[in-house]
């Protein structure tokens, strides 16, 4: 399985560490408004493109001079020749981007926008232009919402004040620093005053202090990170509740890195989107411009096959909520908000040429009298060189389930294989299951390093052919909305039963951190429990 796929729903430490803020100011029906959003576009970008190196991160724990030419010698170079903000706007349009989020200000402290706060900005190098205000321009003309990226956490004044350069440790953040602190103000007061309407504020680590300007200066914009759930290089197992956002890179990189980033594929990319969309999320992309301000090419060739598919299928991802169920095996759902429609994303393992049929059945839903069904994007009646095909998308309700007929008609490439996912757009049904609820319970450490991992799950009848199983993984070190380690798993056990179940983890590796999770492998899909960490040892 991919790792992108095993992962699950965000960790305990970071939920504790959104509550532990001041309350969330978010207006209710703008995070309604961002929920419908569906797709956005991460842009990542600052001076070390020109290396080519991770972004920011290589300063900590860099020698003096790395860290000196770092900041003297990098601006004076950089000056991106090929940067064309309105053909970036309508590439991400023909992409189906609804909003656009851009680091104006990564870890570094590098400021790509006219700031009056530090020299060490965008309009100090030969390029000398306000990168920030050219991009919210172009992005706007094209009707896609802007946003800021912005890192509390300033390598640059840790640096002028003679601290170690490092993250997530008291001793560096915003709180205890009002020297720090006092900049990130002035700097986030620059962004929401100087650059016209901000949608939305995703803020990169200590937001305390900071998202109250967004909200007095922009008060229709939603902070994003620093006050709801945005899990990152991971999609939840389960839908979280009310509006969150995944963050994913198309690679393995955040940053412009031309020999090190190793590219997901484009059906991978559709699968992130819509697994997301299923269980109530945005996807915000990333992309990373070169060093000249270009896209590397196989960012655009998969933005473009992205925009193919959402050209076709965008109804079933604009204005989405999730289904009652996630999917049945390869049948994903997602629901419009008014619950007339119910889309069918069906991601089969096999090709669906052009002209075949697939017929299959729904256990979760149930048609009325007013049911009709369609294939997104095609008419239903012609199939090009076939003029006896008969390409009409049928159903019939039976007692085992709703029973689907479709035919793949439209023509989309040369070739009259579609490698894609396809949907089945159904209106008027309704729900014809209600899941089982599982959960995660607090495992039990033994005296020789063993653990018993236990977890539970209730419903209203008994499931023959029910099983419990349960994943582990490391998260040593990561920050606590990254998760990059791939899911082991436990052999799985029979569970047709509601109840409480455990199953015992050997001893493992010393020093490292791992959390765990239930897994209900029901006949019709998969569960999954909260992620608890597993107790010191």
């Amino acid at each position: 399985m991919k790792k992108w796929y095993l992962a699950g729903m965000l960790s305990l430490v970071f939920s504790l560490a959104v509550s532990a803020q001041s309350a969330d100011q978010n207006k209710p029906e703008r995070l309604e408004w961002f929920r419908d959003q569906g797709l956005g576009m991460f842009v990542h970008w600052s001076i070390d493109s020109q290396l080519g190196v991770i972004i920011s991160h290589s300063l900590a724990g860099a020698s003096d001079d790395y860290v000196d030419r770092f900041y003297h010698e990098l601006p004076k170079t950089f000056d991106p020749t090929h940067f064309d903000p309105d053909a970036m706007a309508r590439l991400a349009k023909v992409a189906g981007v609804r909003y656009m989020v851009f680091t104006t200000k990564h870890h570094n402290g590098f400021c790509m926008w006219d700031t009056k706060s530090t020299d060490f900005n965008i309009m100090k190098t030969p390029y000398g232009k306000d990168i920030t205000k050219e991009l919210f321009t172009s992005f706007r003309k094209q009707g896609i919402a802007t946003g800021v990226y912005f890192s509390p956490d300033d390598f640059l004044w840790l640096h002028e004040n003679g601290k170690q350069i490092q993250r997530l440790v008291p001793e560096v953040q915003p709180g205890v620093n009002p020297g720090l602190l006092a900049r990130d103000q002035k700097q986030m007061t620059e962004l929401m005053t100087r650059y016209g309407t901000v949608s939305m504020a995703f803020f990169d680590g200590e937001a305390k202090g900071l998202r109250d300007i967004v909200w007095k200066e922009q008060p229709d914009a939603v902070v994003t990170r620093g006050a709801i759930e945005t899990p990152e290089q991971n999609v939840p197992g389960a839908p979280l509740k009310g509006a969150w956002e995944a963050n994913m890179t198309m690679g393995t990189s955040w940053g412009y890195q031309p020999t090190s980033d190793v590219y997901k594929s484009d059906h991978d990319l559709l699968e992130i989107l819509i697994h997301t969309r299923s269980r109530g999320g945005n996807l915000l992309l990333n992309v990373s411009p070169k060093p000249d301000g270009s896209l590397p090419v196989e960012q655009e060739d998969r933005l473009r096959t992205l925009g193919l598919w959402m050209f076709i299928n965008g109804e079933a991802i604009y204005g989405t909520r999730p289904w009652v169920v996630t999917n049945e095996g390869d049948y994903w759902f997602t629901r419009s908000k008014d619950n007339k429609a119910l889309y069918v994303i069906v991601d089969t393992p096999e090709t669906w040429r052009r002209g075949r049929v697939r017929d299959f059945v729904l256990k979760t839903v149930r048609a009325t009298t007013t049911t009709k069904a369609s294939f997104l994007g095609q008419n239903d009646q012609v199939v090009e060189y076939a003029p006896k095909a008969h390409p009409q998308t049928t159903f019939e309700q039976q007692t085992d389930g709703l029973h689907v007929h479709a035919v793949r008609a439209q023509r989309l490439q040369d070739s009259d294989v579609w490698p894609y996912p396809s949907v089945i757009k159904l209106t008027d049904v309704e729900e014809a299951f209600v899941p089982p609820v599982v959960h995660t319970l607090p495992a039990v450490a033994g005296a020789d390093g063993s653990f018993t991992l236990s977890g539970s799950w209730s419903g209203d009848a008994s499931t023959p052919g029910a099983k419990v199983a349960f994943q582990y993984r490391i998260i040593t070190g990561e920050d606590t909305k990254s998760r990059l380690h791939g899911w082991q798993g436990i052999s799985s056990q029979p569970a047709e039963k509601p109840g409480t179940y455990r199953t015992m983890l050997p001893k493992l590796e010393s020093g490292e951190v791992y959390e765990y999770r239930m897994v209900l492998q029901h006949p019709l899909l998969t569960l999954y429990g909260e992620e608890v960490t597993l107790p010191s040892r």
